[in-house]
């Protein structure tokens, strides 16, 4: 079945663009931003990004009894140019007896090979809007104008791009614009930790929620069908939004994680009304109603925290990654797993611990 699955990424990805929202990391974050709706001008400020060797922020640690699961809380986009230290991550990959893949989404489809392949031009043309519309028959006035001044900076003259349905082209247009601005998506810890796990002949275990698509071929004719929604015009608005006046604050964010600085990441907005209205545009198409694919946040968290239970049952030392922002806010995972009766130390304090330790030993080796 693997070459089934890899046939049907076009799939997946047409189906399920609202569950990967251009500004952050998927699933849903904490914090708010108040950007304005009007049109105003781009502010024509490059982001500042560090680059280099960086140390990365360090790990909480939640633990029952005496095993414990160290988590690393990620951040996209990050520094284009950094390279990560990861002194400590990579020890504790070095002992961990399982290592957790991030909370998400995987979708399958029941298809052979051949059905496959046939499905292939069907993706494709999900990606375009319906009846050959363009996005400036689609989009108000005033909201195409701010993405022809954005497509001309940083898409140059792809028209390609207008013929595809909203979601998609602005989720391109952002990628592009990290890009120009010294960032980028992933990249800086899935290299580290899928070299450890090759080290040691290990594989991670998944934490995803799995949905399967009975109907492969009438879910893509479904959502061909989907006409353009208010929700999508709110997500295409707030990633503008985002594009024109929060790539400065994106590149601090990714400085933040870069170096360390969690005091800043605390303090920083995350996007929140971006990712829920992105969010939102999906799951509140019919494709995803008929099919079942409804509150996917509250159960993505779900699976993720189950699978944390089994492998702190089994082993005394466990890893995991996790957006940053699902662990700070206040309904994130961090809150679920104190309410689950797991003991939380923040980083400051693990490290605080270790000195503690270190410092003990070497007065009872000079005793």
């Amino acid at each position: 079945m693997a070459v089934s699955k890899a046939a049907l990424r076009g799939l997946a990805a047409c189906l399920w663009v609202g569950l990967a929202p251009p500004a952050a990391a998927v699933p849903a974050v904490a914090g708010s931003m108040a950007w304005e709706d009007s049109a105003a001008a781009v502010v024509d400020m490059e982001a500042v990004v560090v680059s280099g060797m960086q140390p990365g922020p360090g790990m909480w640690r939640a633990s029952k009894g005496e095993h414990v699961l160290y988590i690393l809380g990620t951040q996209s986009p990050l520094p284009r140019d950094m390279e990560w230290e990861a002194r400590e991550v990579r020890e504790v990959l070095a002992e961990a007896g399982v290592v957790l893949g991030s909370p998400g989404v995987s979708i399958n489809a029941d298809v052979g090979f051949f059905r496959a392949l046939t499905l292939a031009p069907a993706a494709l043309k999900a990606m375009k809007n319906p009846d050959g519309e363009t996005l400036d028959e689609l989009l108000p006035a005033d909201v195409y104008a701010r993405w022809s001044g954005l497509k001309q900076r940083y898409l140059g003259r792809d028209r390609g791009v207008e013929k595809k349905r909203p979601l998609i082209a602005v989720h391109e247009l952002y990628r592009e614009a990290l890009k120009r601005n010294g960032l980028r998506e992933g990249g800086v810890v899935g290299p580290v930790v899928a070299a450890a796990l090759k080290a040691r002949g290990m594989k991670a275990m998944s934490t995803s929620l799995s949905l399967k698509i009975e109907d492969p071929r009438d879910a893509l004719a479904d959502f061909r069908r989907e006409e353009f929604k208010p929700q999508d015009l709110e997500c295409f608005r707030d990633t503008l939004d985002i594009i024109e006046h929060g790539l400065p604050q994106a590149a601090a964010r990714a400085n933040a994680w870069a170096v360390g600085d969690l005091g800043a990441l605390r303090t920083m907005p995350a996007g929140r009304r971006q990712v829920e209205a992105c969010l939102s545009a999906w799951t509140e198409t019919e494709t995803a109603r008929k099919r079942g694919l409804t509150d996917i946040d509250a159960r993505i968290m779900e699976n993720w925290l189950a699978a944390v239970d089994k492998a702190v049952a089994e082993h005394p030392v466990s890893f995991a990654t996790v957006s940053i922002d699902n662990l700070l806010r206040g309904d994130g995972y961090l809150a679920e797993l104190v309410r689950r009766g797991y003991r939380i130390q923040a980083p400051d304090e693990v490290e605080e611990e270790a000195e503690a330790e270190a410092e003990a030993t070497a007065d009872a080796a000079s005793l």
